[in-house]
């Protein structure tokens, strides 16, 4: 079964912790755990979030004076490196030898007038109290926005139209590779015209609609959208909270869901569900196995009995 697995920036870099090595390398090592046991039995593409990491970058960038700090397509070039990286070695320590483990810095194709650069949306780099964001942003000219009880600086996040290099992504899952690629939703490129050449795009792609876009290109199977909750929640920290299980793409259209966080994971959900009639699924690391067994997350499928039941290897 061909798998794409969509890691959150979170998951890597959970929301109270500081965004340092130690703290990044160590839940990179617990995701490997659990990444691992799923590329033992399927073919596996992995693709992960760099809110965090990009952000944090754009800071230190920011600090020194003296060089013009590196535009965002750039930074987002060196997190896919920098993760993809670490990714890449710790699956390696976990996984027989011969199981060739590929990292690829991948450029996703934007359009130049989405009107989504008039309107940042995208949190990045670390939480702020709504003190310190006014003074960031002041000090830096940054948008900020409410991130659950903190702030954090807000991105353009444009939709992607496009994944560059797919064919290298076949060509290594047709041999046996596990692919690290698309990592932070990919490189944003554009063209300013008909028939111009690319170039990088002030941006962050959402992860999970590149990686809705990518499963759809690869004919995946499954679709795993795993982040630091359980499962997609109604009435989010409301004493009316709950939890949904098996819904249609359909049940969940009648519901708001945050923008920048929980809003584009349904959307990446709805999106491949509908396009391939196969299964999303949207919930915590630490369950993936059940997950992909179907009795865990929110399941995602136009018809969810018959995706699990046609497929016996789930």
């Amino acid at each position: 079964m061909r798998v794409v697995v969509a890691l959150g920036g979170n998951a890597l870099l959970r929301r109270d912790q500081s965004p340092t090595a130690e703290n990044q390398l160590a839940n990179i090592r617990s995701a490997a755990a659990q990444l691992a046991r799923v590329a033992e039995n399927h073919d596996l593409v992995l693709t992960h979030g760099n809110g965090p990491q990009v952000g944090l970058l754009a800071l230190q960038a920011a600090a020194y004076i003296d060089v013009d700090a590196y535009p965002l397509d750039v930074l987002g070039a060196q997190t896919d490196g920098m993760i993809g990286y670490l990714l890449e070695q710790e699956l390696a320590n976990l996984l027989p030898a011969t199981r060739a483990i590929t990292t690829l810095i991948t450029r996703v194709e934007v359009d130049a007038q989405d009107p989504a650069f008039g309107h940042p949306s995208k949190p990045i780099g670390p939480t702020y109290t709504k003190a310190e964001s006014k003074r960031v942003a002041a000090a830096k000219g940054w948008s900020m926005a409410v991130d659950g009880r903190a702030f954090r600086r807000v991105v353009a996040s444009p939709q992607p139209r496009r994944v560059l290099g797919i064919q290298a992504i076949r060509w290594l899952l047709e041999r046996g590779a596990l692919v690290i690629a698309a990592g932070g939703g990919g490189i944003p490129v554009a063209r300013n015209g008909e028939g111009q050449d690319l170039h990088g795009v002030e941006a962050v792609i959402d992860k999970d609609l590149c990686s809705s876009l990518l499963a759809r290109e690869l004919h995946a199977d499954v679709l795993v959208i795993a982040t630091d909750v359980a499962a997609v929640y109604l009435d989010w920290g409301q004493p009316t909270q709950r939890a949904l299980g098996q819904v249609t793409p359909h049940d969940l259209s009648g519901h708001d869901f945050a923008a920048g966080s929980m809003g584009p994971k349904v959307e990446a959900a709805q999106a491949f569900a509908l396009a391939t009639g196969r299964r999303a699924v949207i919930g915590s690391l630490e369950q993936i196995e059940e997950m992909l067994a179907g009795s865990a997350g929110t399941q995602v499928c136009a018809a969810i009995a018959d995706a699990i039941s046609q497929n016996p290897d789930l």
